[in-house]
């Protein structure tokens, strides 16, 4: 699965938006940089964003294309928060503590508009998101969130949607009840991780694509990077690779596991569909554990995703597959063709709370979990700080519990599927149940 490539994957994505998918050269030759980001992902690029703002002298290495895995390919979502949710963030740090990682995550997520308006980035954003529940007694889990984030970070905006109300949000039977978050919402995450490399070069830092990063030494004035064609010898070293460590640090890659998770898109839906299955235009994503998430395009596709994978295959008949799980949702589209299929690897951790670490002056931040639009903006921001010697953040988060998974490099695939049936199960209904 660590491929790399110098064109885009195939997806919905990247034919919305050819003209911009520029080629940038790979290095040649040796490098002398105060800081060196590896991955020009989210994660990196608003590393990289944050120190050039600090005149700080940065350059990015990326084995593929800007964009290329996850940051280009995933749902486009902007939802608040990390995957794990704040209470074990909160059981770990106090309460206290865990509303200044609140309050980083919901500024995170006004940060990204900043970003778009002030680098005029054209990524179709949209406001509003969706979060419903499939099973009765999971609704439970909706109404304790809203009251939690209300009375403990302070957070008001989630407005909780009753069965009967829930057509005027989503034209779907299978959910019994949602929380709309009026400052959520949705974006093209290709269009604008791509504008987001565009503005950071505009500030001075160099990107080379089709440079992957081989392996790293220590040296006595910072770090040594192998390239195939080159060196980089930096005094600072930020890891932004996520689900693509792999061998380059094995220290690193033990704490997250790479799991595949697949999207497809129809054909443009007539401006009728698209108004009656998503009347606000919000994104939606249920609280399953094994979870569907969809939205609207600007030009009225939808893009549904779901399902995930731990072999690093891709699952046999997969578009049909995902076809009868957006059916499963939407079965008024059964005679709408499916244009795209792609899939991409997130970086999960054992208790899907971020990993972000400090090791003298090398850096990184990884573990996302599937929530990664706005979580990596707030990694942008705790790593740059501590780049440039503030670390409060940074010491917080390296207080989070994110333990190498068990049964090493080769059982710890079969373990964690093993482990996963049993959440796979909860995703059934309680027979009788209803309110």
């Amino acid at each position: 699965m660590f491929e790399s490539d110098s064109q885009y994957p195939a997806t919905w994505y990247a034919d919305s938006c050819r003209e911009r998918q520029i080629h940038r050269p790979a290095l040649e030759g040796d490098l002398d940089i105060d800081v060196l980001v590896i991955g020009a992902g989210y994660t990196g690029l608003y590393t990289a964003h944050n120190l050039a703002d600090k005149q700080v002298n940065v350059a990015m290495i990326e084995a593929s294309r800007v964009g290329w895995a996850a940051s280009g390919r995933n749902g486009g979502q902007i939802i608040l928060g990390f995957s794990c949710d704040m209470p074990p963030i909160e059981a770990q740090l106090g309460t206290e503590r865990a509303r200044l990682i609140w309050d980083l995550l919901r500024d995170s997520a006004q940060e990204i508009r900043r970003k778009i308006s002030q680098h005029q980035i054209d990524c179709e954003l949209a406001e509003g998101h969706l979060w419903t529940s499939v099973l009765w007694q999971r609704i439970k889990i909706l109404a304790d969130w809203q009251e939690e984030a209300a009375h403990k970070w302070g957070y008001e905006h989630l407005e909780m949607i009753n069965r009967k109300d829930l057509p005027g949000y989503v034209g779907s039977d299978r959910y019994v009840a949602a929380l709309y978050d009026r400052e959520g919402g949705h974006l093209n995450p290709l269009k604008y991780v791509l504008g987001l490399a565009a503005a950071a070069e505009q500030k001075g830092v160099r990107i080379f694509e089709q440079t992957k990063a081989l392996s790293y030494q220590k040296t006595s004035d910072g770090y040594l990077v192998s390239t195939p064609k080159g060196q980089v010898r930096c005094k600072k070293l930020v890891f932004a690779t996520n689900a693509y460590i792999d061998k380059l640090d094995t220290r690193l890659s033990r704490r997250v596991m790479p799991v595949g998770t697949y999207m497809i898109a129809t054909e443009p839906l007539t401006e009728a569909q698209a108004s009656q299955i998503l009347p606000t235009n919000a994104a939606v994503s249920d609280n399953q554990f094994v979870l569907d998430y969809f939205r609207l395009t600007q030009n009225r596709s939808l893009l549904f995703g779901g399902k995930c994978t731990y072999s690093g295959k891709t699952p046999a008949n997969l578009t049909e597959g995902m076809r009868q799980d957006m059916l499963r949702v939407l079965p008024q589209l059964k005679d709408v063709k499916i244009t795209h299929t792609w899939g991409g690897h997130i970086d999960i951790t054992v208790h899907r709370t971020p990993d972000f670490g400090r090791d003298g002056n090398l850096f990184w931040a990884q573990g996302f979990s599937g929530h990664g639009v706005v979580p990596t903006c707030a990694a942008g921001r705790v790593v740059a700080n501590a780049v440039l010697g503030d670390t409060h953040l940074m010491d917080m988060f390296m207080e989070l519990k994110t333990p190498p998974f068990p049964g090493g490099e080769m059982f710890r695939v079969p373990l964690q599927a093993a482990g996963m049936a049993y959440y796979r199960l909860r995703d059934y209904a309680i027979p009788g149940l209803s309110y």
